[in-house]
């Protein structure tokens, strides 16, 4: 695959900060042609926070501004559990008129992890739409 998928990772908490750690880890390891290219978390003090942003990753405090990159991201990983901010992520990229990005919930992270055979990602308790 020559074409390199671009993602944004939306929440950082304890699933999103497990995801993403391990994430990156089979990027840089397998040489995959996935780049994280920008990430969402509410504290950017936290240690995966800064991480990304010694990295030159934008890091966003609101989310929703991931959808001002339009389709400079292929993928966001919506790792918030929270169904109001994926409501309003939809709404964002249809009134951008975005076809390009899609939105991943965590379902779509867990189904990811179960091919990393890393044990179990934590569950927020909503995965879905």
């Amino acid at each position: 695959m020559s074409h390199t998928i671009k993602v944004a990772l939306l929440g950082l908490g304890e699933v999103g900060e497990k995801f993403a750690e391990h994430f990156l880890e089979k990027i840089q390891e397998d040489h995959v042609n996935v780049e994280i290219v920008a990430v969402a978390h509410r504290d950017l003090e936290s240690p995966v926070a800064l991480g990304f942003i010694h990295s030159k990753v934008p890091v966003f405090k609101d989310a929703m501004e991931v959808v001002s990159l339009g389709s400079k991201v292929d993928i966001i990983f919506d790792l918030t559990g929270n169904p109001d901010l994926r409501k309003k992520l939809r709404t964002a990229l249809l009134e951008s008129h975005n076809q390009h990005t899609v939105i991943a919930p965590e379902v779509v992270a867990h189904l990811l992890w179960s091919f990393f055979g890393e044990g179990d990602l934590p569950h927020s308790g909503s995965t879905g739409y």
